[in-house]
């Protein structure tokens, strides 16, 4: 075999040109196939972190009515939706996947905010728990947080992110100043930020809603101190952070089954629903998916062509080398050694060529990643099988020019050399 090998790359470098046009359909359909499966990982990779962001892995689960969020300031308190509690927490914790979970309550689109004769319309303000900061992949950029005694003593305290808090104040002015929520004085304690920030692309008004609804700015308050400015007895939406981004939507469902036992209500379709951004992000990586793998087909045509290539120069040579084959065979050759040396020529010929189209493959989906900002992703197993299947193809398409040259009577051969 060692020898075979030996024969075969002097017969590659002795004839380079040639074999290397030889190899060109082989190289072009591998190095289509690794950038196209590159192409499908890294647009799948992008459209995870579109919708998902890049590792905050967090699942919103509100309250729904039909296909809408329930709101509470419009429609008011639902039926049979309780108040939820820390064993219901504890229990959404026990969730594997789960690292940790928050219950806040939310008012959209929140007027009555002002700062002296500043007014912010439009954003969200938020009665949050002690673990909302760190579910949600919040970091305070200055001040501080709240602490355990002003949720006990229901102390009237706000932390802003960075939207509203430039809308009320100079930058680093905030802390002490004093804000009016529906006519409630509130002290600026600190400012906040999301910790991994992105910028999602935007392809309806839809997800422009979904995105950018909080454009205006956040102001969150204690939930202990929620009901002075609202209304007691107003059940919480969830958020739960997942290890990974796989786990969103198993562990979603999870959480989202634990809240709903305690919903007693029979007339409403008022229920807990997890935001299933993952299945979203699936449902989309497959449409990709799928018209990528048609572009693979036709890739493949062009290793169909690059394998006839093949067949056609080894009956070439082996026309060349009836001579050698002749005497071979004079001297004690079998045919199975002639059909073994002219089979790993052609694996030889199509395994430096599925390599070469590898590296250029590599080089072809950078150049792709670099225009269309998607993340490069190399698939190691696309890469094994480019090179196994185009070491097939020598094997198939080289048997019948190796089968002709093993089939080759010594005489004849030696005949035709004269």
């Amino acid at each position: 075999m060692i020898e075979n090998i030996r024969l075969a790359f002097q017969g590659i470098w002795a004839h380079k040109m040639r074999s290397f046009l030889t190899m060109l359909g082989i190289i072009i359909g591998i190095a289509s196939i690794i950038s196209i499966v590159s192409t499908i990982k890294g647009t799948n990779e992008q459209i995870k972190k579109n919708l998902i962001g890049e590792g905050d892995n967090v699942v919103e689960i509100k309250l729904k009515e039909g296909g809408g969020d329930y709101q509470i300031e419009y429609e008011g308190l639902p039926q049979g939706v309780p108040v939820l509690n820390e064993s219901q927490k504890e229990e959404i914790l026990e969730i594997p996947e789960v690292v940790s979970a928050s219950f806040y309550r939310m008012r959209d689109y929140a007027d009555g905010i002002y700062y002296q004769d500043k007014s912010m319309d439009g954003g969200k303000v938020l009665g949050i728990d002690s673990d909302y900061l760190d579910t949600c992949g919040y970091q305070l950029v200055r001040g501080r947080g709240f602490n355990q005694k002003e949720y006990v003593n229901f102390k009237k305290v706000a932390l802003l992110d960075e939207t509203a808090a430039n809308s009320f104040f100079e930058k680093g002015e905030e802390l002490g100043k004093t804000i009016e929520i529906k006519g409630e004085p509130f002290v600026v304690v600190g400012v906040v930020k999301k910790s991994d920030e992105y910028e999602p692309v935007i392809n309806s008004i839809e997800e422009y809603y979904t995105y950018y609804n909080d454009e205006s700015g956040i102001v969150m308050i204690t939930d202990s101190v929620w009901p002075v400015v609202y209304q007691y007895d107003e059940p919480q939406q969830a958020v739960i952070q997942t290890k990974t981004p796989e786990d969103m939507s198993q562990a979603g469902k999870a959480a989202q089954q634990i809240l709903n036992e305690q919903i007693q209500n029979t007339e409403t379709s008022v229920s807990y629903k997890a935001e299933d951004i993952m299945e979203k992000a699936k449902g989309l990586q497959q449409i990709s998916e799928n018209t990528n793998r048609q572009l693979i087909w036709i890739a493949s045509i062009s290793l169909l062509v690059g394998g006839i290539g093949v067949m056609n120069i080894m009956l070439v040579s082996v026309t060349e080398r009836t001579g050698e084959i002749g005497l071979k065979k004079a001297i004690g050759a079998n045919k199975r050694r002639i059909l073994a040396q002219f089979l790993t020529e052609a694996a030889v010929l199509t395994s430096i060529g599925g390599i070469l189209g590898v590296f250029a493959g590599m080089i072809l989906a950078k150049i792709i990643s670099t225009i269309s900002q998607t993340p490069l992703v190399i698939s190691v197993p696309a890469v094994l099988i480019s090179v196994l299947f185009s070491m097939a193809i020598g094997l198939i398409f080289g048997l019948l020019p190796s089968i002709k040259a093993a089939n080759l009577s010594p005489i004849e051969a030696l005949r035709r050399m004269n």
